[in-house]
């Protein structure tokens, strides 16, 4: 006799839904091992020099960031304009990167223009 209620395919609508926390946790737990290779990797970019893998390493680094934040409830935009207040709060802080550099004012605007 086949059960009607399980057609034997798991999808995402009838995922049990014990399984589906479960896969949530796990991409999770994922995501945070692949914001520490990147960062590995950064670093060992870093202490070779180069140039393209510092890049893909910081390219990386911040994708893992934003699709963890994804997976923990908060959305690209919310993330983005959390950054901004963020940058704006150092800004007011006289952080030294924007004493030094304007780093925190570039950083912000170009984040505004995106």
């Amino acid at each position: 006799m086949e059960n009607k209620a399980f057609s034997g395919r798991v999808t995402f609508a009838n995922m049990p839904k014990e399984l589906d926390v479960a896969k949530r946790a796990k991409v999770i737990e994922w995501l945070k091992t692949e914001v520490l290779d990147q960062v590995s990797r950064l670093f060992k970019a870093l202490w070779e020099g180069s140039t393209s893998r510092i890049g893909d390493s910081l390219a990386s680094l911040m994708m893992s960031s934003y699709i963890l934040g994804r997976r923990l409830g908060i959305p690209f935009k919310d993330l983005d304009a959390l950054l901004i207040e963020k940058l704006r709060k150092h800004k007011s802080e006289g952080h030294q990167l924007e004493d030094w550099y304007q780093d925190i004012s570039a950083l912000e605007d170009h984040m505004r223009k995106r």
